[in-house]
């Protein structure tokens, strides 16, 4: 299945070189990442992000368009209550879903998980 990956995903996994061997191990990698998510989860400054950078390099960055971004939108939008989940979660579920289902790597199961229950396809989402 395939792996989207949120910033919090990201940040774990450049840590934990096991785990990124492990899903390379299972054909699981390379990762997706909406390029949204780099916002969120790089410095800027390259030495703070080396890490992030090393394994970003191994991903498929790819942009957000509009088709996405509406999508991101109504699931979003769909999510009951006061507290919504954020735009950038919103587009990594979709990103999961315009794949046809995948399973995203987490630090945020709550919300994210909140946005998966509107999917089309099979959205997993597993804790970072």
């Amino acid at each position: 299945m395939t792996l989207v990956l949120d910033s919090g995903g990201l940040s774990l996994l450049a840590e934990d070189r096991a785990r990124l061997e492990e899903l390379r191990r299972r054909g699981e990698w390379p990762a997706l990442v909406p390029a949204v998510v780099l916002t969120e989860v790089l410095t800027g400054d390259h030495r703070r992000d080396f890490h992030e950078n090393r394994l970003l390099r191994t991903c498929e960055v790819l942009s957000t368009d509009e088709i996405l971004a509406r999508k991101g939108a109504a699931l979003r939008a769909a999510v009951g209550g006061a507290r919504k989940p954020s735009a950038v979660d919103a587009i990594v579920v979709a990103l999961a879903d315009a794949v046809g289902g995948a399973t995203v790597l987490t630090g945020d199961l709550r919300d994210l998980r909140a946005l998966a229950r509107h999917t089309v396809n099979d959205v997993r989402v597993g804790g970072a």
